[in-house]
């Protein structure tokens, strides 16, 4: 059983060493600064990136805060109008990508779209909306899709707290507006840190938004110096100043959450019973909601109907079955081995947590904190390298050079799915195997069990939700990912998010309606989950 354990210890370290090759390749880079690449971009672009990117993410963050923590404090201590619908849907939006919610509102209040079109035939020629392509118009776009981060994590942090302590702040005489402020808020803070720090996360690491818009960030900028100037050292550059950004984000947030220590008493009692709204004020909660979500959701996808509807006729059928076998079976691919990896670190942290295993775990599910435009970057460089040694050595023993064997393949792109998306299978595996009790492995230890048989005979039958759940996780991430698909996609080999930003980036909103569409309806599985399981009386709990 030592020896077993030794196995699966040795398997999870080898399973870190190898995710964490594009971390280490990127970060390799700033130890030899490519002094010319970054003067040249400190003349022209550094500053605007910079000061773009830092913009964007403050944004976010503070959009997504406001709007998130707000309905989740609606929902949760008031009764209205829809309320029991708005709790579970307005976590909607999660299926939709920045992306295409991006290019819906353009071919909406753009100059030629129908909404300007029609109210200048009504009110006049004058009339002109405010530009939709500016800092506010992405970050208005951003907060609608990430929101829901914040929304779900404040809804669950408000819930837990017992009316106790909300009455006896009320008794000291402040009202339910400062009681909010100045107790519930306070309490919430490191679910609050945590989701917003998600939200700006994501909006460090997208690509297809801000090209869309014309914003300027650093993940655009990799993507613009990698294929626009075909210079791969200044991308590396570029995204090793990205990954700074992204592990600045991540000690930001443990910092901000790690100062905030709140401890329930396990006798606070019921949870705060809702308040009932009526008048305007019930009406009010109602219309803020149905706004919300009409704005996230209803109208980008009914828009991308009526897109799609007209698109028929013109639909390539066999080239639309060739982008859907692509995305399908990377996804498929990708999730299968993500599971698998994250089943040995999952397994081998529950047989023996030592540190070393610990920090395995940790190392390899950094990739999801991560933006796609690093991890391409992180696995490019070394597959590179590895391409050009297996060239050297076929030309030495065949007397002819080599092609690219990983870098012009699939292997490369798989490799970068898994590094980044491993996480997500990992905890949800970790999460699944923590609800065996150890009995269970002591009495098949008794039985004479291995390890390797204690995990196939008694943990995968137990587990095969978690492992659905897992692999459902990653394969609708992955059929979302465009940054990392887009740098490192082999030839000829197209997806539905490569389709949907080639056909926006030249305005062909028409087009890009239907792969989008699939990518929306795929994005609704992970979502229906999470409502289930959010639905389930003893995980509200």
């Amino acid at each position: 059983m030592i020896r077993g354990r030794s196995a699966w210890t040795a398997a999870a370290v080898g399973v870190a060493s190898v995710l964490a090759v594009p971390s280490l390749a990127v970060l390799a880079s700033l130890a030899r600064p490519a002094y010319r690449v970054w003067a040249h971009l400190w003349q022209t672009q550094l500053l605007e990136v910079l000061g773009n990117t830092l913009a964007l993410v403050a944004g976010v963050g503070a959009g997504t805060l406001v709007v998130g923590a707000g309905l989740a404090w609606l929902v949760v201590t008031h009764r209205f109008p829809g309320r029991a619908v708005f709790e579970w849907a307005l976590i909607v939006p999660l299926a939709v990508p920045a992306y295409v919610i991006g290019f819906a509102f353009l071919g909406l209040f753009e100059f030629a779209g129908p909404l300007q079109t029609g109210l200048r035939r009504w009110l006049g020629a004058g009339v002109r909306l405010p530009e939709l392509r500016s800092y506010w118009g992405v970050v208005l776009m951003m907060t609608l899709v990430f929101y829901p981060y914040v929304y779900l994590l404040a809804r669950m942090a408000f819930r837990e707290q017992g009316a106790a302590t909300l009455e006896t702040a009320r008794s000291l005489g402040r009202s339910r507006a400062r009681t909010f402020l100045q107790v519930t808020l306070p309490m919430a803070r490191p679910s609050l840190v945590a989701g917003m720090s998600l939200a700006m996360m994501e909006a460090l690491a997208d690509f297809g938004t801000v090209a869309t818009f014309g914003y300027r960030t650093l993940t655009e900028s990799i993507y613009r110096v990698w294929y626009g100037m075909f210079d791969r050292a200044a991308a590396a550059q570029l995204a090793s100043l990205l990954l700074l950004f992204a592990l600045g984000l991540l000690a930001l947030e443990r910092g901000l959450r790690g100062r905030a220590r709140f401890v329930q008493s396990q006798r606070r009692g019921p949870a705060p019973e809702p308040q009932a709204l009526a008048g305007w004020r019930a009406w009010g909660a109602t219309a803020a909601c149905a706004v919300i979500l009409g704005l996230a959701f209803a109208l980008p996808v009914g828009q991308l109907l009526v897109w799609a509807r007209d698109a028929v006729g013109g639909l390539r059928a066999p080239a639309f079955a060739a982008l859907l076998r692509n995305t399908l079976t990377l996804a498929a691919l990708a999730a299968l081995v993500a599971s698998a990896l994250a089943l040995v670190l999952a397994y081998a942290a529950r047989l023996h947590p030592s540190a070393a295993v610990r920090l395995s775990a940790r190392s390899a599910s950094m990739g999801y904190a991560l933006p796609g435009a690093v991890i391409a970057v992180g696995v490019l460089v070394p597959l590179a390298w590895l391409d050009h040694l297996l060239a050297g050595a076929g030309e030495r023993l065949l007397g002819r050079p080599g092609g690219l064997l990983l870098t012009g393949s699939a292997a490369g792109l798989l490799f970068a799915y898994v590094a980044r998306f491993l996480s997500v299978s990992f905890q949800t595996l970790e999460a699944s195997l923590a609800k065996i009790p150890p009995s269970m492995d002591d009495a098949a230890r008794s039985l004479g069990a291995s390890a390797g048989g204690t995990l196939r005979r008694i943990h995968l039958p137990l587990m095969r939700g978690g492992l659905l759940t897992a692999c459902i996780l990653v394969f609708v991430e992955t059929m979302k990912e465009m940054p990392a698909t887009l740098l490192l996609r082999p030839l000829g080999l197209d997806t539905l998010a490569i389709e949907v930003w080639e056909r926006t980036s030249e305005s062909m909103w028409t087009d890009a309606a239907a792969p989008a569409l699939a990518i929306v309806a795929t994005g609704l599985v992970p979502v229906f989950l999470a409502i289930r399981l959010s639905a389930h009386p003893l995980l509200r709990r």
